[in-house]
């Protein structure tokens, strides 16, 4: 027996937005979410290009085999940070733009994740919620230095402003190997879904709507009916376990 993820990606424009610049993966050994930004174009162009680069990671030949996960994400991060680099060289008026990327990578009984930016993981083990990242923020470092609460920093004005991101320029990630078990329940989503919709509902929606792409979309019309603004992106994956044979 082995174990894949069954993951499907939905995301919104939001009300406010012309243009959508969140991009998202979701594969039988990969998921994965970037929330552009610099405005449009820009924002859009950063990430595609940040999951162009997932997805032929995830394209390998046989990725179940890839010796380290963890390895392979943050050299597709290197990778996609060149890539928006050489953009910017080739199109001035690119100039800026950038992305969050925040992706898993599932080989045999690990999941690699890797986390720039403020988009952000969660797992749901056993009906129990937690936030696998910590995000790039200004409002976050307020939040590390007790200066303000976790909700407090929901409704920050600057709780967009990010301390990193994927844009060209040095970039460290954080990442970490998980061990995961049949029956859990990953989210991966753009910072238009964790700004509106506080964890309690996250882990509800998550727990209470077995059907992948209807939680997914309940997510999503959560964010919009509680007042989303921006892009609005969640990519839901449980970890099952089949027959390799």
């Amino acid at each position: 027996m082995g174990l894949i993820l069954r993951a499907v990606a939905v995301s919104d424009r939001g009300p406010a937005r012309e243009n959508n610049e969140d991009s998202a993966y979701a594969g039988p050994r990969m998921v994965a979410v970037a929330d552009g930004m610099g405005g449009p174009p820009a924002g859009e162009v950063a990430s595609e290009i940040a999951i162009r680069v997932i997805g032929e990671l995830a394209d390998a030949p046989d990725p179940a085999s890839i010796s380290s996960p963890l390895d392979a994400l943050l050299d597709a991060v290197e990778e996609a940070n060149r890539r928006i680099h050489d953009e910017v060289q080739a199109q001035r008026e690119l100039d800026g733009m950038g992305t969050t990327m925040t992706a898993m990578l599932l080989s045999g009984d690990r999941l690699a994740l890797v986390h720039v930016g403020d988009s952000r993981a969660y797992l749901l083990r056993r009906g129990k919620l937690t936030q696998l990242t910590t995000d790039d923020t200004f409002v976050q470092q307020l939040v590390l230095q007790g200066a303000i609460t976790a909700d407090q920093a929901r409704r920050h004005p600057q709780r967009s402003l990010v301390t990193q991101a994927v844009q060209g320029q040095p970039v460290t990630p954080a990442s970490t190997v998980i061990r995961p078990v049949p029956g859990d329940r990953f989210l991966l989503c753009s910072d238009g879904l964790s700004d509106v919709v506080d964890d309690e509902l996250i882990a509800q929606a998550l727990r209470d709507v077995p059907d992948l792409r209807d939680c997914a979309g309940e997510l999503i019309e959560l964010a919009l009916s509680g007042g989303a603004r921006d892009n609005v992106t969640a990519v839901v994956a449980d970890i099952v376990e089949v027959d390799e044979a």
